[in-house]
């Protein structure tokens, strides 16, 4: 860390931070962390933005796109399903998914698109 990284004195807004403390104590911050951790590996952000692309995949669609065996796609799409990002369907002897709601493919598109944004900087 730099030191023009941080305040040179302390200095609370108390205001502020009782406000902030407050709308935290009302939210559930573990559980959105819990998203933000399925999405920290590259295979389950490639599959969940294939999701986004697609309304719906079988298994053996997402790990011919992920580049994995259909047992590593399947646990991924597991531990997706388990953290509410995805959901299922059976259908005969296909499994299909697709997200869970608009918010995880908003999450993922703003997530793509906040990177170009950052590489257009550089």
């Amino acid at each position: 860390m730099k030191e023009q990284d941080v305040c040179e004195v302390t200095c609370v807004d108390e205001p502020k931070v009782s406000r902030v403390k407050n709308d935290l104590e009302q939210k559930s911050s573990g559980d959105v962390a819990k998203i933000f951790k399925a999405l920290s590996d590259e295979n389950r952000v490639k599959i969940t933005y294939a999701l986004a692309s697609e309304d719906e995949l079988c298994v053996c669609d997402v790990a011919n796109i992920v580049g994995s065996s259909v047992a590593t796609a399947s646990h991924h799409l597991r531990t997706l399903k388990n953290l509410g990002i995805a959901k299922y369907r059976k259908e005969g002897k296909m499994v299909y998914y697709s997200l869970d709601d608009e918010h995880v493919k908003q999450l993922v598109e703003i997530a793509f698109a906040h990177q170009e944004e950052v590489a257009s900087r550089v």
